[in-house]
Formats: structure tokens, C-alpha cells, sequence
């Protein structure tokens, strides 16, 4: 299925990598590398998430680390909507 994401995701990442770079700039480059590689397996098979309805109607997610990649899938294609920091208020994120 295609993968499509929000307006947010860019920003997301970038902030993630600024993060993480503060100590280990290298890492930093890997992790969001990593975080994109696991869009890709989302695209592949987005069924085996969970809905989390707690989150939002249709909500999915992912786990990277201690960040979290919100999704829904839509009739057309998967929606990345955010990659945020899993102690965030997640269901304000998606409203």
C-alpha cells in the first residue's frame, strides 16, 4: 500500500535528530534512518498494528525507540500523521 505522510512528519523528524545530536550527532543521522525504515515496514503490512481508539478513531501505532510513528489507514493509502516522543499527550496529537 502507499505511504503517505502529514505535514508534520518532516518537522517530527528533524526536531529528533536535533535531539539526539546535542549528544551523538551520528546516531542521530541512524535513528531517523531507522524511523524511516519503519515507515517502510508499516507500508508493507499496516494490519498488524493494533487500532489504538484511545489515541483516535482509526489510530496505529508504531514503536521506534522510545518514539512512537502515528498512522491510519485510509481507503487509498497508509497516513503517517506524526513521530513523536511516546510520553506525549498522544491523543491531543491527532485531534
Amino acid at each position: 500500500m502507499r505511504v503517505t505522510v502529514s505535514r508534520f512528519v518532516e518537522s517530527d523528524l528533524e526536531a529528533i535528530a536535533d535531539y539526539i545530536a546535542i549528544d551523538n550527532p551520528t546516531r542521530a543521522l541512524t535513528f531517523v534512518g531507522e524511523i524511516r525504515e519503519e515507515i517502510q515496514r508499516i507500508g508493507r503490512k499496516p494490519r498488524i498494528y493494533r487500532l489504538r481508539t484511545e489515541i483516535g478513531k482509526d489510530a496505529r501505532l508504531a514503536v521506534a525507540g522510545h518514539y512512537v510513528i502515528l498512522f491510519r489507514i485510509t481507503a487509498k493509502a497508509i497516513r503517517i500523521e506524526r513521530v513523536v516522543y511516546g510520553g506525549r499527550d498522544l491523543p491531543n496529537l491527532l485531534q
